[in-house]
């Protein structure tokens, strides 16, 4: 088997187990080795099959990262800029995660999932600062936070 179809069985090996962004599948192949004429030729060959395509993985990252609470916003933004997908890419794909999930509702859903008992109302300061610090570091706005208090406050 010539040194191209072995790079390409490789390459389909990465995207089996997982969607990779064009730049993730490049670095890899690169650490395997693989010359940069092959990994290009392999690489066009992917997405002419269709199998790479960066819009598709970043709107897959984006989705999975939104209903699993694992970030929002400018924390996406960062992700998906480290796996390599273009500015342009992340600005839309952002754009359309923002005109399907509300903010607000996905903050609430996320504390309810995974803080089923918290209470702003019985919480302590401190708690109410961790919950505050950890829905930051998701990438949640300081205003919807704040406001998400405020409403239990009333």
């Amino acid at each position: 088997m010539e040194e191209a179809e072995k790079a390409f069985v490789r390459a389909l090996g990465f995207l089996a187990r997982r969607d990779h962004s064009e730049a993730e599948l490049v670095r890899k192949l690169r650490e395997k080795g693989i010359s940069a004429g092959v990994i290009a030729e392999v690489v066009q060959r992917l997405k002419d099959l269709r199998y790479l395509d960066d819009r598709r993985f970043a709107e897959q990252w984006a989705q999975s990262a939104v209903k699993s609470g694992r970030g929002y916003g400018p924390r996406l933004r960062q992700e998906l800029s480290q796996r390599g997908v273009a500015r342009e890419i992340i600005t839309e794909v952002l754009a359309g995660i923002a005109a399907e999930h509300d903010e607000t509702e996905t903050l609430t859903a996320l504390i309810a999932r995974k803080f089923a008992g918290f209470d702003p109302m019985a919480a302590s300061d401190r708690e109410k600062r961790r919950l505050f610090n950890y829905l930051q570091r998701r990438g949640f706005s300081t205003a919807v936070i704040l406001a998400y208090f405020h409403i239990y406050k009333q």
